[in-house]
């Protein structure tokens, strides 16, 4: 009878004893947003308890819908029920292992103090950065093939948490497994945006995914007010230089179009680009007779293709002589700044940092404007 009691009394304190509520949440109301100025194709939104929506309007040209990701904190997910419907991925956060496909994403992960969380990359030898390539040749970066097809066995077995892919269409077969055999893939749009301090602002979207918002606004803040200044006294110059860019490859000169990201940042340097009455966002093809007789006697000479010397140009094209920026030693390029695997460290840094980007092209066609500026990006050519 004493046993009886006993038992009587423990099941019903086990009873009694409180179970975590399973929540379920179609929708939850996020009403606050993350402020996102000059970024066209992103917008965040976020909850009081840390859920938030992430959304990507423009993941690749044309795209027909927005993807929308929710990112929920790890210790609620685990309680909470959502409908899958209404978002592409569901991401427990912090994330702590990552795998990104471009050269893009890793000075945002560094900038936010989370590069330790990246495990693969496709094409690991394109990373330029000093402090990622460390961590690639102690093999904490595991190499899983290319964008274009990705190493599905070998990235399953990093077991990430997130991938972060970007593609020009919606037909990357790779993403299709890796994100049936439950890994969640988010795509990233920094790409598509034609304004620098857009490309820029997408710092902000990897964020959230490691709790890092404030850092990321910060962060940005000081590109945009660095950027802004620079643009600002470049407005004062008392000359507004012609410019000309691109280079011939085979019988065909290519060049920026109108409204392309290069084109911003010639008008936010008070340069009369050649070309910044066209409309197009790429690049535009035209043939050598049609560029000398639009720019020959252009000032400045901006981004001549990968050449690095006017020797190099000279013999590569007789025609290149025959423009005044070339002759008076006016050519600017990015090609000689290079990571430790030859990369050039604009492409994956510049959308990043268009503050210096600016800087360079004000110092370099507003001679005296920037005196103590020392070029990173663009710089003279070499004899």
């Amino acid at each position: 009878m004493k046993r009886l009691l006993i038992l009587f009394v423990l099941v019903s304190i086990i009873s009694c004893k409180p179970e975590k509520k399973q929540e379920s949440i179609a929708s939850p109301s996020l009403q606050d947003t993350t402020v996102v100025t000059y970024a066209d194709g992103l917008s965040i939104s976020r909850e009081a308890n840390g859920i938030s929506l992430v959304e990507v309007r423009s993941p690749w040209p044309g795209a027909e819908k927005p993807f929308r990701y929710l990112l929920v904190p790890r210790e609620q997910l685990a309680f909470t029920t959502f409908d899958k419907d209404a978002y592409d991925a569901i991401i427990a956060t912090p994330v702590e292992r990552i795998v990104v496909t471009s050269t893009t994403h890793i000075p945002a992960l560094e900038s936010l103090g989370v590069e330790i969380k990246l495990v693969g990359f496709p094409e690991t030898r394109y990373i330029s950065s000093e402090k990622t390539r460390k961590r690639i040749e102690a093999g904490q970066i595991t190499d899983v093939g290319s964008n274009e097809a990705v190493n599905t066995e070998k990235l399953l077995a990093l077991q990430p948490d997130l991938v972060v892919g970007f593609s020009i269409d919606n037909r990357n077969q790779a993403y299709d497994v890796i994100q049936r055999s439950g890994i969640p893939v988010v795509y990233n749009g920094d790409w598509t945006e034609s304004s620098p301090l857009g490309k820029a602002e997408w710092i902000k979207f990897f964020a959230p995914f490691f709790g890092k918002e404030q850092e990321a606004d910060s962060i940005f803040s000081q590109i945009e007010q660095d950027y802004l200044a620079a643009r600002k006294l470049a407005a004062d110059a008392p000359e507004r230089p012609t410019v000309l860019c691109g280079a011939l490859y085979k019988d065909i000169w290519y060049l920026p179009g109108g409204n392309s990201w290069m084109a911003r940042f010639l008008e936010d340097a008070n340069a009369n680009y050649l070309w910044s009455d066209n409309e197009d966002s790429g690049s535009l093809s035209l043939s050598v007779e049609s560029v000398l007789e639009t720019a020959k006697n252009a000032d400045s000479w901006v981004s001549p293709s990968q050449y690095t010397s006017y020797k190099e140009m000279g013999a590569a094209n007789r025609h290149y002589s025959q423009f005044r920026a070339f002759r008076e030693r006016q050519v600017y390029t990015f090609a000689r700044t290079t990571g430790e695997t030859g990369g050039l460290l604009y492409y994956e840094l510049a959308p990043n940092r268009p503050d210096l980007v600016l800087k360079d092209l004000v110092s370099l066609l507003h001679p005296g404007l920037l005196p103590d500026h020392q070029p990173f990006f663009f710089k003279p050519l070499a004899d």
